[in-house]
């Protein structure tokens, strides 16, 4: 068994979706995230902060600088992800394809490195 990343990407600029059409979406996630359980391809998974909130942290020299915001900014930024463990990329790409229609966003499967 190989672990995964699904990357939910959400844009950066614009309106979230009405409160009807968000609770729709979250439904569906809901019954995604319940499929992998059963399925035994959840590992974990998380929904992130706006790019505002974070913190980046570069070594300089023998120094590392702290500053407030993402690393780079973007037109799309890093909105959550689950970790699943499937027998290959396939079957990864399955559970992506899944993902992006729960969401209604892009999704990017990325093996993790051994």
């Amino acid at each position: 068994m190989r672990l995964y990343l699904l990357s939910v990407i959400e844009p950066s600029v614009g309106e979230p979706p009405p409160p009807a059409e968000m609770e729709k979406i979250m439904a569906q996630v809901a019954e995604l995230d319940r499929s992998l359980k059963e399925a035994g391809a959840w590992v974990f998974s998380g929904g992130l902060h706006p790019p505002g909130t974070a913190t980046t942290l570069r070594p300089k020299g023998d120094d590392v600088l702290v500053t407030d915001g993402p690393y780079v900014e973007g037109k799309e930024h890093l909105g959550g992800f689950t970790i699943v463990q499937c027998e290959d990329l396939d079957a990864a790409l399955d559970w992506g394809r899944r993902a992006a229609e729960a969401t209604t966003l892009p999704v990017e499967v990325r093996p993790f490195r051994w």
